[in-house]
């Protein structure tokens, strides 16, 4: 089959979205498909190898100057080329290209206007890129702010057009009125324009339906799933000291602060025994502060001394900082309808401790890999931190039924089979056909 999936790149950091849009793209290409990954807005940074082209398209730098300044939407073609070059938009993504969703409500309403607003240019350069690809059988595009491409790209290539919903409620919640009701209204008027919604767990098919007026009976979930190659089961009794963990993103909504805070009732409980707090992640310069204040909160307990922070770890600093841990917590402090880093820390065999809510729950209760606690309740943390360190049967009972649940559930070979479901139904599906197979067997 052929395949064109489109993802989008984040400005260099190591993103979850795409480092899963890759890490299926690698299992297809394995198993004989010809998949092509087609990044846009900046180079893609998994912690794998990159099976993306070396070319992006919809530029970072390029279409911010567009929307910025109308001269540039008359551009002479080579400075296109210019922009667009991976090469300069990697040496400017870090300072130039903001992932703030504050600060890109009119570009976003831009991109879902599709080819009928400013950034038309750049839905014509796809189309010119299109024209000298191989026809593909099924095309995919990695979430809803991106439901612009889906009109031209069907008219274009007369091929069914799929849509992964993986985290964009997030992104829509931080733009700023008007913004995130046009871009909300536009995402809707743009729905029947796809002919299959593919969020990545159930909680996200409720959450979808109804933000983005989707139907329940149009969406099939394709669970997340995680290359497990270097992931191996660690002996707890041998991580000494007692080790606290916590892996994503360095960001407000991603729950640090909340766990420090439950770090610190936590420690009151053992008193003098040997434990660290361990963070790992990516840090925008722009949560730097964040960071900080996170770091002051525990220096007035004075536990600044039992916290490091290792930084963003490519993947065998990962594995490695997994290994090195009690137990991990990402205490969320909104409905996260992924939680990628839960599948890495039980793959190592490692318990986790997080709020009942989003897909937490759903990956907690199918694994058998943690304990659930309440959300936005540093107490009900502490005492799920405190339960893993007491009771070492149960921490080990934990980690060893999360380390066979993410084998059996998650790993990206199941991923790739529900897909490729999907895709076969869609491909040999008459043209025009009023029933849907997949729908109907839901």
């Amino acid at each position: 089959m052929k395949i064109l999936s489109i993802t989008a790149g984040a400005a260099g950091m190591y993103c979850g979205s795409c480092s899963r849009d890759n890490a299926l793209a690698v299992e297809l290409l394995a198993r004989g498909h010809d998949v092509t990954l087609l990044p846009l807005y900046t180079p893609t940074n998994p912690d794998e190898a990159n099976a993306s082209r070396d070319q992006v398209l919809f530029g970072g730098i390029s279409i911010y100057l567009q929307q910025r300044v109308p001269l540039f939407r008359r551009a002479p073609r080579f400075v296109d080329r210019l922009l667009d070059s991976p090469t300069v938009i990697r040496s400017l993504a870090s300072r130039s290209i903001s992932t703030d969703p504050r600060l890109l409500g009119d570009l976003t309403v831009s991109m879902l206007e599709g080819d009928r607003g400013v950034l038309r240019r750049e839905f014509d350069k796809l189309l010119e890129w299109l024209a000298d690809e191989p026809l593909p059988d099924v095309v995919n595009l990695p979430n809803s702010l991106l439901i612009g491409l889906a009109r031209p790209l069907r008219e274009a290539l007369k091929r069914p057009i799929t849509c992964t919903l993986q985290g964009e409620d997030l992104f829509l919640d931080g733009l700023v009125q008007p913004y995130r009701e046009k871009a909300i209204d536009l995402i809707r008027r743009q729905v029947d324009e796809v002919d299959r919604f593919l969020p990545v767990s159930d909680y996200y098919v409720q959450a979808m339906s109804r933000l983005l007026r989707i139907a329940a009976e149009r969406m099939t979930v394709v669970p997340l799933g995680i290359n497990l190659s270097g992931y191996d089961a660690r002996d707890p009794a041998a991580v000494v000291p007692f080790r606290v963990g916590y892996f994503a993103r360095i960001a407000p909504e991603k729950g640090l602060d909340v766990l420090a805070q439950a770090y610190r009732l936590f420690r009151r409980r053992v008193s003098g025994a040997p434990i660290r707090l361990e963070a790992a992640g990516y840090l925008s310069p722009a949560h730097a502060p964040y960071l900080e204040e996170v770091r002051s909160e525990l220096q007035k307990a004075r536990l600044d001394g039992e916290f490091t922070y290792r930084g963003a770890v490519d993947r065998g600093g990962k594995l490695a900082f997994l290994r090195s841990l009690n137990l991990l917590s990402v205490p969320a402090t909104y409905d996260e309808p992924k939680g990628v880093f839960l599948l890495e820390a039980m793959a190592s065999g490692v318990p986790v401790v997080q709020p009942r809510r989003g897909a937490f729950t759903e990956i907690v209760e199918k694994t058998g890999g943690g304990l659930l606690v309440a959300p936005d309740d540093p107490a009900a943390l502490a005492d799920g931190l405190y339960a893993l360190y007491s009771n070492h049967a149960l921490a080990r009972t934990l980690g060893d039924r999360g380390f066979r649940g993410v084998r059996a559930h998650y790993s990206v070979q199941r991923s790739a089979d529900r897909l490729l479901e999907v895709y076969d139904t869609l491909v040999s599906r008459p043209a025009g056909a009023a029933v849907d197979r997949l729908a109907a067997s839901r």
